[in-house]
């Protein structure tokens, strides 16, 4: 019986490291599973809630994207959005949105500046105190870490960061949406008539006239 060719018997071989090797580089979609598991493909995938589709880009092997949340966070995310109320010049606010980023947490930051600022928290938490951290439906005004953290436990936010980390907070915004009008440009006065001018040379300064006299 004729020996078997030493090299046929390991070409499967070698061709399924090559084809391991080429990976993301012949894949023209990245996937990313609910777990964080990245699988490429040749083939458009089923799409999946869960999961995201990112399409290759020729030359590059980790193509730019949204950034993708841990399921866990997204979760909490999807059933308990969180938003910060705040205001200029306000410490405890500063405590309130260092707690958050501290803490992790994916939120809406939206500024009080005005009457219609103040109106529209009214409506939404029933006072216009700040800081005030909606998370859902639940609404809590003042700034109480312990309370805060219980009600973040509640909605299923980890205790710890698992913020990835490119991931950058959204810049704070007006909660009613409205600019600021720009302020009024001032109004050049008139030079002073020639009798307006003579009256003002004939009037004594403050300085120059006799004061109250002083009684101890």
């Amino acid at each position: 019986m004729p020996v078997p060719n030493l090299l046929l018997l390991r070409l499967p071989l070698l061709i399924a490291c090559a084809a391991a090797l080429a990976g993301p580089a012949a894949a023209q979609y990245k996937v990313v599973g609910p777990d964080g598991r990245i699988t490429y493909t040749d083939r458009p995938p089923t799409s999946d809630a869960a999961s995201r589709i990112v399409p290759m880009r020729a030359g590059t092997a980790a193509p730019e994207g949204p950034v993708l949340l841990p399921l866990e966070l997204r979760q909490a995310v999807a059933r308990f959005p969180v938003t910060l109320y705040t205001a200029a010049e306000c410490a405890p606010c500063e405590q309130a949105r260092r707690t958050l980023r501290t803490r992790g947490i994916p939120h809406a930051e939206r500024t009080i500046a005005d009457d219609a600022d103040g109106e529209a928290l009214q409506r939404i938490s029933g006072g216009r105190a700040v800081p005030t951290l909606a998370v859902g439906s639940q609404v809590m005004r003042g700034f109480a870490e312990a309370d805060w953290h219980s009600t973040l436990d509640f909605a299923g936010y980890p205790r710890e960061s698992k913020l990835p980390r490119n991931y950058s907070f959204a810049a704070a915004t007006p909660l009613s949406g409205r600019k600021p009008e720009p302020a009024a440009e001032p109004v050049p006065a008139e030079p002073p008539t020639r009798e307006e001018s003579r009256a003002r040379e004939a009037t004594p300064s403050p300085a120059s006239r006799p004061g109250p006299a002083i009684r101890f």
